[in-house]
Parts: structure tokens; sequence; C-alpha cells
């Protein structure tokens, strides 16, 4: 994840920070002790929140670190039991998250805005559409760029295609955009959504906890339960960090490697300091100051991904590359539905294997970053409707992962058919240096790909140590400097662990501990969708929509009792284009408002200053 949503506060054309929730008439904001909104308190830790995450995640450090085999032991028996009784629950919670996020766009819903009514959205589109871009890269799609179509290509999914056949090709290319596209963004848009709506639209903190406030009440969102479900979104974060850094790690090492700077195996000691150059680096990025520099960074790191993109397209296999676009896509809809539904009663352990090595270890990695992504595309969404947040957030991000798979992973098949065993030479988090060993230029690319490595971690992984904080210390959006440190340093730490924990095959340790500290979190989101539903069904412009719909039936009888000759519909199609004229005309007046509100707020500013966070 490249984006730095600290220092992507929503502000608009002019200028304008927009960090006070939005208030609607009749749905007050939350505020703290001292009347302030929910967003806008000073950093004060909550003692239980944060107590509770802390030792429970310091407890699994020291676990790791004193007691590694008992640690394994435990997870492998963890994760059995996981895959083999719930691990259906994974793979229906997934494709609800889809349906659900769908619905929501294409239904009466997707008209609200996220915001007042009539407010126009914080950035341009083009700005939001490029920092969608921007989340939609990251340290995954540099580890599995290469790996995970020529996996699927040497070993496709049990009881699908014979290996290596032109049938495994489009195969491999599906089922990568089946775990790279739809379905994990729209488990991010759920979660992003239910941020937007409640803090810009309903005027409350941008906790999890807070969007459970129509499920639950606000005194049990702000009670025990909600310090419970704060808890687990710290957690997941934490662990979905950890698997990132523990990805970097490797992909790192094996760039080392690669390009002659060490020899021999990559140990653990090699990884660990890895992870703790990583550590220190975004620590640093998260509390120096120096955001600018971090947020310039990540631009450049954009550019930099791009324009190895388009050189391996160049110098690759570019027919290749162009025929698989569509076909890939065409293949990806005509398998969605079987893939949507693979669990390990369809083809027994081989097939369970299979899925917690891929699928159940993707949902639960996207799960397990929704706290954080979600914040961050809620804070950058404000003024947007559903139906365009829902649009934007799986579209864009998608479109960016069918085009890097189809570069990469269309190189590395093409080599692997050509003769040059890329799957058997190379372990994954090596592959793709292995396949630009075979382009020009090879050792510049390589240290290419470690660097966009590290600076899409650092970039990625500061934001989400403030976002650690944020859910430590009732909402703040600029937590305490102590706070984020401590959160970024038990990353390294715990994702240490996790590498210790998988031995010698570290990867698998990663995806384990990572399904394991997931699982519960899938709960939370269910019982998220049923909340935010619920909060959607009160919503002021739904109610409105009610209210002519009860208005065009009242007058629609009254049109027909009238004019004798006008049939049904006729006098309902007069009634509701009746309404219709007096509805926009309030809504013109609500937008009119709504823009005096902003310039009005622009000339006190303007008059008498303002300070920002």
């Amino acid at each position: 994840m490249s984006t730095d949503i600290a220092d992507k506060r929503p502000t608009n054309d002019h200028g304008d920070n927009h960090e006070r929730p939005t208030e609607l008439p009749g749905d007050a904001p939350e505020t703290g002790p001292g009347g302030e909104s929910a967003t806008e308190q000073p950093a004060r830790t909550d003692p239980v929140v944060f107590g509770v995450a802390a030792a429970l995640a310091v407890a699994f450090v020291l676990w790791g670190v004193f007691g590694t085999d008992s640690l394994g032991r435990v997870a492998r028996s963890a994760l059995d039991w996981i895959i083999q009784k719930a691990g259906w629950g994974f793979v229906l919670a997934a494709t609800g998250f889809v349906v659900f996020a769908l619905w929501l766009a294409f239904s009466r819903y997707g008209r609200i805005p996220l915001g007042r009514d009539g407010e126009k959205p914080e950035f341009r589109t083009v700005s939001w559409v490029a920092m969608m871009f921007s989340a939609g890269m990251g340290i995954g799609l540099m580890f599995y760029g290469v790996s995970e179509p020529l996996a699927h290509f040497t070993s496709p999914p049990p009881g699908t295609v014979e290996p290596g056949s032109s049938a495994a090709v489009q195969t491999a290319m599906s089922t990568t955009l089946f775990h790279w596209t739809l379905h994990p963004w729209s488990i991010y848009a759920v979660v992003g959504l239910a941020i937007a709506y409640g803090s810009f639209r309903r005027g409350r903190s941008q906790l999890i906890s807070s969007a459970f406030a129509p499920l639950l009440g606000r005194r049990r969102a702000n009670g025990p339960v909600g310090k419970a479900i704060d808890v687990m979104a710290i957690f997941a974060t934490l662990f979905g960090s950890a698997a990132s850094l523990g990805l970097g790690a490797l992909q790192i090492g094996s760039g080392l490697q690669a390009a002659g700077w060490m020899s021999g195996d990559i140990g653990t000691g090699v990884l660990v300091a890895i992870i703790a150059v990583l550590t220190v680096c975004f620590v640093a990025s998260a509390v120096s100051g120096v955001a600018k520099g971090i947020q310039w960074l990540s631009n450049v790191n954009m550019v930099l991904a791009v324009l190895l993109a388009v050189f391996l397209f160049v110098v690759g296999p570019t027919v290749l590359v162009l025929n698989l676009l569509p076909t890939s896509v065409g293949e990806y809809f005509r398998d969605l539905a079987e893939m949507s539904a693979r669990t390990a009663a369809s083809g027994g352990d081989a097939t369970g294997k299979w899925l917690a090595g891929w699928t159940i270890f993707y949902w639960a990695w996207w799960i397990s970053w929704t706290p954080f992504v979600g914040m961050f595309i809620a804070r950058i969404s404000r003024g947007r409707t559903i139906r365009q947040f829902v649009s934007g957030v799986i579209l864009v991000p998608s479109l960016v992962s069918l085009v890097w798979f189809a570069v990469l992973g269309g190189s590395a098949i093409d080599l692997q058919r050509s003769g040059t065993d890329v799957a058997g030479q190379a372990t994954q988090e090596s592959q793709l240096f292995t396949v630009l060993h075979h382009f020009p230029w090879a050792t510049v690319t390589g240290v290419l790909v470690m660097v966009l490595v590290a600076i899409f971690f650092v970039s990625g992984a500061d934001a989400a140590s403030v976002v650690m904080g944020t859910l430590s210390q009732r909402g703040s959006i600029a937590p305490t400097r102590g706070v984020v440190i401590f959160w970024g340093v038990l990353t390294g730490a715990v994702a240490a662990v996790m590498l210790l924990v998988g031995g010698s095959d570290a990867l698998t340790g990663l995806q384990n501990m990572t399904i394991i500290a997931a699982a519960p979190f899938v709960v939370i989101m269910v019982a998220l969708c049923v909340s935010l539903a619920k909060d959607l069904r009160t919503d002021p412009l739904v109610r409105r929509q009610e209210q002519v719909a009860a208005v065009v039936d009242q007058v629609a009888s009254q049109v027909e009792h009238r004019t004798d000759g006008h049939p049904e519909k006729v006098a309902r199609r007069i009634a509701a284009r009746a309404v219709k004229a007096v509805m926009e005309e309030i809504d013109r007046g609500s937008a009119e408002r709504a823009g005096e509100r902003g310039r009005s707020r622009r000339r006190t500013r303007a008059g008498g200053g303002s300070s920002r966070h």
C-alpha cells in the first residue's frame, strides 16, 4: 500500500480543511466532554483499547521469541481448525461483501452523498482517481506480480486444467484476477463506506466502533463492546502490516542475492535485520513531520512502477500481453461463480490446502488491511455519492491489477513456456528478479524493484501505524508520537515472530498467522454491513424519497379521481412530474445553502485565520 492517509486530509479546491464531521438536521454529531467534535478531540489514549491491544500484542511477541516451537504448534492447530471448520466462512463472507457493495451502489441508496446534501466532492475526479490508482499499487503487487500467475500456470487449482497447457494460461490469469480485483476492493469498500458515511454524513468519529452505533446504540458502541471491536481492528491492522513487512523483507533479501551483494541462503537473521531497517524507516517517517517528503516519494514510486511495467511491456512479450488483457477478463467473468464458491468440500484435502495458501490467505490479508485502507479511501471521498464511491473504489484498482499482472505475469509465463524454468529455479520471492535477469538492464531493474518494495512499504506502514494510533486514542486524527512509535516497533517485532514461526518456510508462517489473526474480524465486518444497512434506511435523502413516493401516490389518486378519462399510469406520471419539479427546486435551494456555508467559512478563516492540525 503506497498511500499516506495521515497527510491526505480532505481539502477542496479552495484549500479548506474539512476535518469537522458533517451535521445533519436531527442527527447531531458526537462530541467530546468539552463539546468538541469526535475527530477534533486532543489525542487522549483510551486505556482499555490501548492497554488490552498492547498487552496481547506484546504477549504474542514474547511467546514467539521464547516459545517459537510452542507458538508454531498452536498456530498450526488453529489454522487447521479454521480451514476445516470455518474456511467456508471466509469464502462466503468475501462474496457477500461483493454483493452488498454492488447492491448499495445500484439501489436507491446509491444517490446518498458522503457529506451534506449538495456538497461538492473534496477532490477533483482526476485527483481522486489518481489516489485510487495509488491505493491499488503496493507491496503485494510487487511480490505476487510474477509469482502468482506463474504458480497457477505450473500448478493450477486442483481439479481444473492440465499444468502448463494453453488452458492453464487462462486459468492462471483468471484466478489471479479473482484474488486481486472485485473481491478485495469490495471488502475495502464496505469498511471505507461505513467510515465515510458515519463521519461525513452522520458526524461520528472515525473509529470502527462508531460505525456500529445504528446496530448497538451509541452507548454500547462507546462501551465495552465498541472497545472490543476497536481492539480487534488494531489486531487486524497489526498483523496485516506485519505480513506485508515480512513479504517485503523476503523480496528485498532475494534482490540482494540476485544483485550479487549477498551469497548463500538468506537466513532468518538477515530477514530480521531487513525488517529492523524498514521498521526504523517507516517509524521515522510517521513521527518526523516529513510528511510531504514521504508523499513525494510515494508519487515518485508510482511513476517508477509505471516505468517498470512499460519497460517489460516493450522488451517483453508485447503481443501476448495484449492478448491476455481481454482474454483474462472474459475468463474471469466466466469462472467467477465457480471460483467464488470453491471450498474444501469441492475437492477434498488438496483443495483445502490450496485454498489455505491462496484464496483464504488473501481474504484474510485483505480483511486485516480494511481498517487502514478503509480509512484512507473514506478520507479522500467526501462529497462523493455512494454509487461513485463504490464504482471508483472497485474499478480503478482493479484495472491497475489487470494491467500489472498481464505484463509481469505474462512475461513470466512466456519465459516458462519457452523453456526457462522460472518456477523451478527460484522461490516465490525471487521469481521477479529471475524474470528481470532475462531482459536488458537486469541489475538496474533489480535495484529498482528493491527500492519500489522498500518505499511502498514505508509509505504505507507509517500510515498504518498512525491508524493504530487513531484507534488507540479515541479516533484522534493526530495520535501522539509515543503511541505511533509503539505500534510501529511492534509491527516489526510481530513480522519477525511470524517469520520465525514459519521456520524454513517463512512465507507459510506469514500466511498462517495472518489467517488466524483476521478470522475474528470477519464476524465484525458482517455485523458492520448490517449496521450500515440499518443506518442508511433512516438517511434524510431516503426519508425524503419515501415522502415523495407517498405524495405521488396521493396526487395520482386525486388526478385519477378528478379526470375519469386518465388511466392510473398516466395519472401517476403526471403526479410524479409535478412532485419531481418541486423536489428539484428544494434540492437546488439545499445546494445553494451548502455553497453559501462554504463561502462563509472561507470568509471567516480569511478574516480571522485558523490553525490546522
